[in-house]
């Protein structure tokens, strides 16, 4: 469909297009130097000792639980409002997640009192999730972990450059996770960024990305080493230069980018106060500095979302939905019912959010005209 204002999209240029092709021309496509040079550049943007690429996100929750020692018999508090590859990475390591609650309906992200209800003797780790590019409570977040002696890893898909206290998300925990999909802050298509502080779980990181090996085809290309060991039980999850490529151009853009979506953000809360005062836009108050990944908005109760959700799609304008809950998807449910506790701040939030279109390149008319036909819509 031809959208009058698309849920997202890229700020790709002549930039982009010359970093691939300078890739193309170097004849080496495979992981190399110019995965190497990324992994530097967002290490220093973000203020982290290690900083690993890998081909998604998904790949990067994975290996950071491996790397924590979560597996079987473990279990993992995350919450229920998330992408479901936040859980999925979890069961990946035959580990099972726990599902806590919101914070409130004014800050979508998982609730330290609820965490700390969440705890059991089998609590391994804590996987946080900043959506939208929001920071969760991570003092709060860090003191819980601190006195129960859990790992904490932080999805931070949403959240490239969003700060808390001076320091990035992402590198409050133990291992952070960031994701370079397509709708993304800044973006390769897919792809995946780890980072750590600590020595011993960044060599870990390293030699899971790449079958367990002890030395990368780029290694023996420039005559580093002739040959590998396997020491560990390790995975395909390396990235290739291409995507590196985009990634360090990308990563360019990403302060202006950021300062931009802050500024439609602010527009958007303007507007929907003076034209839909009844519509819900959460963070409203002030922790840290987001990024501001996504727009998300509770509709007022009752409301028939499809119905609301079609109206716009009249109007020429995509919105979606920020997320279906994972506790409610089939392959959790059952497990949930049995052994999850009640989560009615999420099972709010998620039968009433709506994501608005947000994007550095969209115009103040575009707000505009989105706040208005949220108003219309809401009306027939």
């Amino acid at each position: 469909m031809d959208w009058r204002v698309p849920l997202a999209d890229l700020d790709f240029g002549a930039a982009e297009e010359e970093a691939v092709l300078q890739v193309i021309r170097s004849r080496w496509l495979s992981m190399g130097e110019v995965t190497k040079g990324f992994e530097q550049e967002f290490a220093a943007f973000i203020g982290a000792k290690h900083t690993l690429a890998v081909t998604n996100a998904t790949a990067a929750l994975h290996l950071a639980c491996v790397a924590a020692g979560v597996g079987p018999g473990d279990e993992v508090i995350v919450p229920s409002l998330t992408f479901v590859a936040t859980a999925n990475a979890v069961r990946y390591t035959g580990a099972t997640p726990v599902f806590a609650d919101l914070e409130s309906l004014d800050w979508l992200n998982i609730s330290p009192t609820s965490i700390e209800a969440c705890i059991t003797d089998k609590t391994r780790a804590i996987l946080v999730v900043h959506y939208a590019g929001f920071a969760c409570n991570m003092p709060a977040i860090m003191e819980i972990a601190r006195r129960h002696s859990l790992i904490v890893l932080e999805d931070s898909a949403h959240a490239i450059g969003s700060e808390l206290e001076g320091r990035k998300l992402g590198t409050w925990g133990n291992i952070g996770c960031y994701s370079f999909f397509s709708n993304k802050n800044m973006t390769t298509g897919e792809g995946g960024m780890l980072a750590t502080d600590d020595d011993a779980l960044a060599e870990k990181l390293r030699i899971l990305r790449s079958h367990g090996m002890t030395s990368l085809s780029w290694d023996r290309h420039q005559g580093h080493a002739y040959s590998y060991d396997v020491v560990d039980l390790g995975y395909n999850y390396r990235i290739d230069e291409i995507r590196s490529a985009l990634g360090r151009v990308q990563l360019g853009k990403l302060p202006l980018n950021n300062q931009r979506r802050a500024d439609l953000t602010r527009q958007y809360r303007e507007w929907l106060i003076e034209l839909a005062p009844q519509v819900k836009m959460p963070f409203g108050e002030q922790r840290g500095t987001s990024c501001y990944h996504i727009l998300p908005i509770l509709l007022p109760p009752g409301t028939d979302r499809i119905h609301f959700m079609e109206n716009m799609k009249v109007h020429g304008i995509q919105t979606s939905i920020h997320y279906p809950p994972v506790h409610r998807f089939q392959i959790y449910h059952e497990e949930w019912q049995r052994h999850g506790t009640p989560l009615p701040l999420t099972e709010e939030a998620a039968s009433r959010e709506v994501t608005l279109p947000l994007y550095p390149t969209m115009n103040d008319e575009q707000v505009r005209w989105v706040a208005e036909s949220v108003q219309q819509s809401l009306q027939s």
